[in-house]
């Protein structure tokens, strides 16, 4: 028996193998949005998507952060007719409608009400505990960052007027605890949170929470927003997914998602700058866009405006050209060279 073979029988832990062999570190599952930009955001590609582990989507109020995580969680529903969605709520602002506007079946959803955190952490982890790695469930906290502590809200019973000092220790204790069952059974977790601006002269966004977060988290996103206007009306806003950090995207990435009041979500979005900064697509006049074939340089199609650059026409070609996906994860994937600083692009589009 060799010292490797003895050292794994004499392990007492459930799930201990070799490292080439570790069922913890092979393929992991993979769920693709069919919003190209968003799987980029979540894996640094465009085949890419979410996989198991911690996400939050933290920002100010009214940025999208529940549709986003719905869109999310809708796609890991639709990738497979057992899975089921446990969500946890704390702020009771998203109705039955908005389930079904992302097309989320009411009775694959338990939704679970809760007023503070350790019951938060108590329910989540005893449901964790439970679960196989061949269950099919995504978690979604809607949210975090609204979401009192036990002492809050006993102090504010017995009339208290003292601070709290458990909170961040609470949310701590929550993510340190549910992050290895996430990782280890194969299971997405989505925590909506919320934003606030350090005090300085150029103040920056802080996740709220504590550090407890920054530390479990796989993925953690702050958004921002700008108009997008017709003539004077506002007809929607163009979300910005600040990539604060993660493990598979370069950090500080800006990833741009459009969305209209019309017709919500533009699949398309976001897709536009980096075509236009790999070569795939050119403006040969003000407000004017066609495509390009890298190989031979032959302009492709004849011109189109902005608006209609949005659409699976224009981009089924582009999408599935293997350049502007190498291009893709040079931008955005870590490990790889940035070829342009698209956050310059961003900036000068606003």
């Amino acid at each position: 028996m060799s010292i490797m073979d003895k050292l794994k029988k004499n392990s007492k832990v459930k799930g201990t193998a070799v490292l080439s062999q570790s069922e913890f570190f092979g393929d992991k599952e993979v769920t693709p949005i069919d919003v190209p930009m968003l799987n980029v955001a979540l894996s640094g590609k465009l085949n890419g998507g979410l996989v198991s582990g911690l996400t939050v989507l933290a920002g100010p109020s009214k940025h999208f952060k529940t549709s986003f995580a719905l869109k999310i969680a809708a796609a890991y529903l639709e990738s497979d007719p057992e899975a089921v969605m446990l969500f946890y709520d704390s702020e009771f602002g998203s109705p039955q409608s908005y389930f079904e506007t992302f097309g989320i079946d009411l009775n694959r959803v338990l939704h679970t009400p809760i007023t503070n955190v350790e019951e938060l952490k108590f329910d989540l982890i005893n449901q964790l505990e439970a679960m196989e790695k061949k269950d099919k469930v995504i978690i979604v906290i809607d949210s975090i960052g609204n979401l009192a502590s036990k002492k809050e809200l006993e102090d504010a019973i017995n009339e208290k007027a003292v601070a709290d000092m458990s909170r961040a220790k609470a949310l701590k204790g929550l993510f340190r605890m549910s992050t290895p069952y996430l990782t280890m059974k194969n299971i997405p977790l989505l925590a909506i949170n919320h934003t606030y601006k350090e005090i300085g002269l150029f103040p920056k966004d802080i996740v709220g929470g504590g550090t407890g977060i920054y530390y479990s988290a796989d993925n953690i996103w702050i958004l921002g927003r700008r108009q997008n206007k017709t003539g004077t009306e506002v007809t929607g806003y163009d979300f910005i997914i600040n990539v604060e950090k993660s493990r598979y995207v370069k950090e500080k990435s800006k990833i741009p998602i459009s969305v209209s009041w019309d017709g919500g979500i533009e699949r398309f979005s976001g897709l536009l700058d980096v075509g236009l900064a790999s070569g795939h697509i050119i403006k040969p006049s003000n407000g004017w866009y066609q495509k390009v074939d890298t190989d031979t340089g032959e302009v492709i199609g004849s011109k189109v405006r902005e608006k209609d650059t949005v659409t699976e026409e224009f981009w089924k070609d582009i999408l599935a050209n293997e350049k502007f996906n190498e291009f893709m994860e040079s931008q955005y994937c870590i490990g790889k060279k940035t070829v342009v600083d698209m956050d310059e692009i961003l900036e000068t589009e606003e």
